[in-house]
């Protein structure tokens, strides 16, 4: 039996066990080198562990989600979402266009899905329980929403998928913009749509300009963050990773000083054990995914396949379009960074010699794992926002499916309009 075999059966032994998915992809990598010690030796996994983690633009990772939980425990996404009620509160559908707004801009502090569920969701659920929404209907768009968190830049999928294929975490967060924008546009529709037909929510009174003035003057501080954190990246201010710590120094100034959502050393210091509990999570999968890939590396899986999809059809068309079911078939089951550092190199070795961008490809793979955070039976989003919403994952589904597949033709668009990724970086650079 070939050491890549036997590794994916260990694998999926583990999984079988219902072990978490850092573990499998550790017990099957280290169980591997163990039998086979004549063709990888042991020291293999302690320089893998640390090559992977050692990287300046990986320490964005820790720095984004320092920022997300700061922000979200110093009032800065309660002020986003007054702010948009303002706004959009005599529109149909209001809350639940200020859900996904909010989410978009909350999503370019954090980087994160999972984050931008908690925070938006936490507070626009019940707002929508309220007003005659479905709470199936809250708690599906709360996850759906969450899935710009990787998306809109900053993004930890692409800072990560930038350092594990050496390639600008810069032009990723810039290529991402109108994906992220168009996921966003796509809930809006499709929840107005709905919503007129379903007879979801109220419509309230039209804000006076008086009291959006108030509620912008309010949001001043939230809504500089983003302008802040994009605007040093795409100036060439600071880098990606550089732009994550100031990030998180804005957010706790704001936090403390401003709108003194921070009040003590003790909720500094549950933001921290926050932060290191998520961080600690990305470090382990980054260190075992990366062994188990170099593993198949090792093992010549990536150019095998690469022949075998060579040998069916060169299509660049038809080869996007099986990379994509198939991305979107191991996000339901995959954790993403797992996913991202595993798979990535892989497929672009199949994908490059085609004529596909690296960047272009980053973006979709970038969305696709997006779509897997909102799909079952594993999807992180999908869980947070249903404990938000305190409903169950069976309840909603009948509203996820149809926004999954808005967010799948968003996938396909930016698939075979490379303009929509890549044009923004001409005019950036």
């Amino acid at each position: 039996m070939s050491p890549a075999l036997f590794m994916f059966l260990a694998f999926v032994v583990c999984i079988f066990l219902g072990l978490p998915i850092a573990v499998c992809l550790g017990m099957g990598s280290i169980v591997t080198i163990l039998i086979f010690p004549d063709l990888i030796p042991g020291d293999f996994i302690i320089n893998t562990f640390f090559s992977a983690t050692d990287s300046f633009p990986l320490l964005a990772v820790p720095f984004f989600v320092l920022a997300g939980e700061i922000m979200l425990k110093g009032g800065i996404s309660s002020r986003l979402v007054k702010m948009g009620l303002t706004l959009f509160g005599h529109l149909r559908a209001s809350l639940a266009t200020v859900n996904v707004l909010a989410s978009m801009l909350f999503a370019a502090l954090s980087g994160s899905g999972a984050a931008t569920v908690a925070a938006i969701g936490g507070l626009m659920v019940p707002e929508m329980d309220k007003e005659d929404y479905d709470p199936a209907f809250s708690a599906s768009l709360s996850a759906c929403a969450g899935a710009m968190g990787p998306i809109i830049p900053p993004s930890i999928t692409f800072v990560i998928y930038g350092v594990t294929n050496n390639i600008s975490v810069a032009s990723l967060l810039i290529a991402a913009v109108i994906p992220g924008i168009l996921m966003g546009l796509s809930l809006i529709l499709y929840s107005y749509v709905l919503c007129r037909k379903k007879g979801f929510g109220r419509q309230h009174p039209k804000a006076s300009a008086k009291e959006r003035i108030d509620a912008a003057k309010d949001a001043f501080w939230a809504l500089l963050a983003p302008l802040i954190i994009l605007g040093g990246i795409y100036g060439g201010i600071f880098t990606p990773t550089e732009a994550a710590v100031v990030a998180s120094v804005y957010g706790l100034f704001v936090g403390v000083f401003i709108y003194r959502g921070i009040r003590s050393v003790k909720d500094f210091l549950t933001i921290c054990a926050k932060t290191l509990d998520t961080t600690s999570l990305c470090l382990i999968l980054m260190g075992v995914a990366t062994l188990f890939g170099r593993i198949l590396t090792l093992e010549q899986i990536p150019v095998t396949l690469a022949k075998i999809v060579g040998q069916l059809t060169t299509n660049q068309y038809l080869v996007l379009f099986l990379v994509n079911i198939f991305m979107l078939f191991v996000g339901m089951f995959m954790e993403s960074i797992a996913a991202n550092v595993i798979l990535s190199p892989i497929l672009l070795s199949i994908l490059t010699p085609l004529g596909v961008d690296p960047i272009h490809f980053g973006i979709i793979l970038g969305v696709n794992l997006a779509i897997g955070l909102c799909t079952p039976p594993v999807g992180l989003n999908m869980f947070v926002a249903a404990k938000v919403g305190n409903v169950s994952v069976g309840r909603m589904v009948r509203y996820l499916v149809p926004m999954i597949l808005c967010l799948v033709a968003v996938l396909m668009l930016t698939t075979y309009i490379p303009a929509l990724s890549l044009l923004p970086l001409q005019f950036a650079g």
